[in-house]
C-alpha cells in the first residue's frame, strides 16, 4: 500500500524490539503516519527460571516508539501461545513429525490472538516480515521479498485470507543490509541487535531442553537402515528429525536420520556424506491451505524449509486439498510434519502451504 491508501487507516505495528520492526515504525513515520505500537508478550511460563530476552526487547521497543511519538502497549498473549502453539508443537513432535511453531505463531498469535485482543480496532497490522503483497483483480497476493535469504513468505503461508487482507510489510522490498543501514542512519537503538534465532518465544532456551521438559526421555535403538544393525541408542525420537546429521553421538560417521518408527521408538540412519536414502523426489502433502482461495496450478515451485533453496515441481491432485508433489530434483531431508510451501513457477506469488505426509 502507498501513503495515500494508508493515511486514513488505523495502523497497528507489532514492535518486537528488533531492528526489522523498528525500521517499520520509521518507514511509516517518514510518510507522515503515526501508528500505534504493540509488544506481544509470549515468553516462557516461568520467566525467572528460563533465560529470556523479553526485558531487553521491551526496552528497545519503548525507545523506538518514543522516538517517533507512538503509543506502545503490551499485549499479553502468553496463555494463548502456550495453549495453542505449544500444544500444536508437542502433539506433532510426539507423533514423530517435524512441526514449525513459528509458522503457527503467525497464524494463531501475531495475526490471531492479538487481533482478538486489540487488532480488531485497526484496519492495518504492520509487521517486520520480509514479504510483499500485490493486488490484482480484487485478489490480494502474498509475494516473495527480493532478499532470497531473508524472505519469510514460508512463515506466513498458513495465515488466513482475512489476516492477509489486513497485513502490511513495510520493509519487505528491502534487502536485510539496507534495513541495517537505515537503522544505523536513523540512530535506532536496535540497529546492531542480532537477528533472533530458533523458535520465536524461546530466547536463549535450548530446544531439546524445551522438549525434555514436556515429553521427557525414552531410550530407543538407532538402527542402520540398510543392514538392520543396531549401532547406538537415543533418548527419544522426538529429539531428532528426518535429515538430521549432527547431534546423533554415533562414531564412524557421518550418519543421517532417514526414517522413524514412532511406535517402537526406533531411529533409522544411513551412512555417508550424501546417502540416497536422505532424499525424496515425490511425496504426499495434505490439507493444502490457500492464502486467498486460489487453487495452485500444476506447474509450481516449492520450498520445505526456511532457506533460499526452492525447487520446480508439479502437483498431482488427490482429492480435496491433498496432492502428490513431484519435484524436478531430489530434495534432502523431506520430513513428515514440515510445511511444503507452494509458489507460482516464478517463485514470486505464494499460494499457501500444506503439511508433508510421506
Amino acid at each position: 500500500m502507498n501513503t495515500e491508501e494508508l493515511k486514513d487507516k488505523r495502523i497497528a505495528v507489532l514492535l518486537s524490539g528488533g531492528v526489522d520492526s523498528s525500521v517499520v515504525v520509521y518507514e511509516l513515520a517518514r510518510q507522515g503516519l503515526q501508528p500505534d505500537c504493540f509488544y506481544i508478550k509470549i515468553g516462557p511460563k516461568d520467566e525467572e527460571e528460563w533465560d529470556c530476552t523479553s526485558e531487553e526487547d521491551m526496552e528497545m521497543a519503548s525507545a523506538v516508539a518514543a522516538k517517533y511519538g507512538c503509543k506502545l502497549e503490551v499485549v499479553d498473549c502468553h496463555r494463548e501461545y502456550w495453549d495453542q502453539v505449544t500444544a500444536y508443537t508437542m502433539e506433532k513432535v510426539r507423533a514423530g513429525l517435524t512441526p514449525n511453531p513459528d509458522v503457527m505463531c503467525n497464524r494463531l498469535i501475531k495475526f490471531g490472538a492479538f487481533h482478538e485482543k486489540r487488532g480488531h480496532d485497526y484496519d492495518i497490522i504492520a509487521t517486520g516480515h520480509y514479504a510483499q503483497t500485490e493486488l490484482e483483480n480484487g485478489v490480494k497476493w502474498l509475494c516473495t521479498a527480493p532478499d532470497p535469504v531473508k524472505d519469510q513468505t514460508d512463515f506466513l503461508a498458513q495465515i488466513c485470507d482475512w489476516q492477509l487482507q489486513k497485513a502490511v510489510f513495510p520493509i519487505g522490498h528491502y534487502l536485510k543490509d539496507e534495513v541495517r543501514q537505515i537503522a544505523e542512519r536513523e540512530h535506532l537503538v536496535s540497529a546492531h541487535r542480532k537477528d533472533s534465532q530458533g523458535i520465536c518465544f524461546l530466547g536463549k532456551i535450548d530446544y531439546n531442553e524445551y522438549l525434555r521438559r514436556y515429553l521427557g526421555e525414552a531410550q530407543g535403538d538407532v538402527v542402520e537402515l540398510e543392514t538392520g544393525r543396531v549401532i547406538g541408542h537415543h533418548q527419544g525420537h522426538w529429539f531428532h528429525t528426518i535429515g538430521q546429521r549432527k547431534g546423533l553421538g554415533l562414531g564412524g560417521g557421518p550418519w543421517f536420520v532417514v526414517k522413524k518408527d514412532v511406535e517402537q521408538n526406533i531411529l533409522y540412519v544411513s551412512h555417508g556424506y550424501d546417502p540416497e536414502t536422505a532424499y525424496r523426489q515425490d511425496f504426499l502433502v495434505r490439507d493444502f491451505h490457500s492464502l486467498n482461495g486460489v487453487t495452485p496450478p500444476a506447474e509450481v515451485t516449492i520450498k520445505i524449509r526456511h532457506t533460499p533453496e526452492w525447487h520446480a515441481a508439479t502437483l498431482e491432485p488427490l482429492g480435496q486439498n491433498d496432492y502428490v508433489v513431484h519435484s524436478s530434483a531430489p530434495i534432502h531431508g523431506v520430513a513428515p510434519g514440515q510445511f511444503c510451501v507452494i509458489y507460482d513457477a516464478r517463485h514470486h506469488r505464494c499460494f499457501g502451504s500444506a503439511e508433508i505426509s510421506l
